[in-house]
């Protein structure tokens, strides 16, 4: 994605052996032609296998599964999946939730972990995985950078860990709000949200 964005570099150092590597909603219902394409997805690929290989172990990738009708959901998402009735599961079909490939190769040793919302940690599953492995950062890849990859940044921040976004691995279907969240959100989280590509981070995290 061609827009002007702020890297931090890694200013607290290399990320240690208690980080993980979440990668949020690498999914075919955002890879595929429709209203939820996301058109830079395909080309973070590389950059995220690259994270994962020497690390799947360390990797969680996150899916993002809508409900099989607006009227299995609650609250305003009820009416979210009025509008967005396409993407319910019974209309089209589940196989759109599996994650793209080549990233499914990698599960296991990689972890598959579902959510209904867009911040990770909504998801009990998620945040026991994280606490029985002991993490301190989360390193975060994947879609959209001004939706779920930034609910699970202040999640994660909310919660103490030290947070690296790659820039260079996530993406949204707006290049704005891809580079207004690194510009301008991310920022003012400068203590607590680093921002670095995916060469460095690899580099460091030996």
């Amino acid at each position: 994605m061609s827009v002007n964005i702020r890297i931090t570099k890694l200013m607290f150092g290399a990320p240690g052996n208690r980080a993980l590597h979440v990668c949020i909603d690498m999914q075919r219902l955002f890879a595929e032609p429709g209203e939820w394409f996301t058109p830079g997805l395909m080309e973070i690929v590389p950059a995220v296998c690259r994270l994962v290989e020497p690390h799947a172990g360390r990797t969680v990738f996150t899916r993002f599964v809508t409900p099989a009708s607006p009227e299995a959901a609650s609250g305003r998402w009820r009416a979210y999946y009025e509008r967005w009735r396409a993407f319910t599961t019974d209309v089209m079909g589940g196989e759109m939730l599996d994650l793209v490939e080549p990233l499914r190769r990698f599960c296991p040793p990689a972890a598959v972990i579902d959510k209904t919302a867009h911040s990770a940690f909504e998801s009990p599953d998620f945040v026991r995985y994280l606490r029985e492995r002991d993490c301190d950062t989360v390193i975060l890849t994947g879609v959209e950078t001004d939706v779920c990859v930034l609910a699970t940044a202040l999640g994660a921040v909310d919660r103490g860990l030290r947070v690296i976004v790659v820039a260079d691995a996530v993406t949204s279907s707006s290049p704005e709000g891809h580079r207004d969240s690194i510009n301008a959100v991310m920022a003012r989280f400068d203590m607590q949200i680093e921002t670095a590509r995916a060469d460095e981070v690899i580099a460091a995290w030996c």
